[in-house]
């Protein structure tokens, strides 16, 4: 369970296990995510509710236990749905699906990350296992508590050098020589210092400013974080304290 500390908008500093949150939640084989139906993201409404029916019903079965995922495709009742009963059930961390998919669909990324975080208890977790770094200063924004580091082998592998604000292809910018081992650990070393430096602006209530600056590098970020904040005004503004 998480416990939160501290919010500058919807964020949240707080304690998950030993991890101090938004935190890297590394990936490892011991990693206990609980049995569920994966479903790509754009199929037909009815594969999407047969997913999220059956998720639910292999979910119930573990009683609470591990990590369980959000499933729905990209249909946002469907999340919503899902992410309210694997709450009742007790799940205290949940794993958004098709992640990577979501970064590349503003609108629904912004609009599934919102209702989740606003239905599921305070106290729940929210996993995003898959991620460019660019987009974990907004993602946090919104409420993530966890981010993945499985992009950052990923990126490693395809020759690509992890930065806070850019990827880059190795074969195209010679910025570095690394071996793969080198290169993993900058990219890992990356993300890791992308949180932190996320959990000190909330500390001095400069979340905000920090999320400006990073959607600026990306169009996808830049027009989630302005669909966030047309739509979903009241929803910044519960956690913003007045000046």
């Amino acid at each position: 369970m998480l416990i939160v500390k501290q919010h500058d908008g919807p964020s949240r500093l707080g304690k998950f296990d030993q991890l101090n949150t938004p935190a890297i939640l590394k990936y490892t084989d011991q990693l206990e995510i609980v049995k569920d139906e994966p479903m790509p993201y754009d199929v037909p409404k009815e594969l999407a509710q047969w997913s999220v029916n059956r998720t639910i019903e292999l979910a119930n079965k573990s009683k609470g236990e591990g990590i369980a995922v959000i499933q729905g495709s990209k249909y946002i009742d469907l999340r919503i749905k899902c992410a309210e009963k694997l709450d009742l059930i007790g799940y205290t961390t949940l794993m958004i699906a098709n992640s990577e998919k979501l970064l590349k669909n503003p609108r629904n990324l912004v609009d599934i990350v919102v209702n989740i975080r606003k239905t599921v208890n305070p106290n729940v977790a929210l996993y995003f296992p898959f991620i460019d770094a660019s987009f974990i200063p907004l993602l946090a924004y919104m409420g993530i508590d966890l981010v993945g580091d499985v992009s950052a082998g990923y990126c490693t592998y395809l020759n690509r050098l992890v930065t806070p604000t850019a990827i880059y292809d190795l074969e195209e910018y010679k910025i570095y020589e690394f071996g793969f081992d080198e290169l993993e650990s900058y990219n890992k070393r990356t993300l890791d210092f992308v949180t932190r430096e996320i959990r000190e602006n909330i500390k001095n209530m400069t979340l905000r400013n920090l999320v400006e600056e990073r959607c600026c590098t990306s169009p996808e970020a830049m027009s989630a974080l302005r669909i966030l904040d047309k739509k979903y005004s009241d929803f910044l503004k519960e956690y913003t304290p007045l000046y």
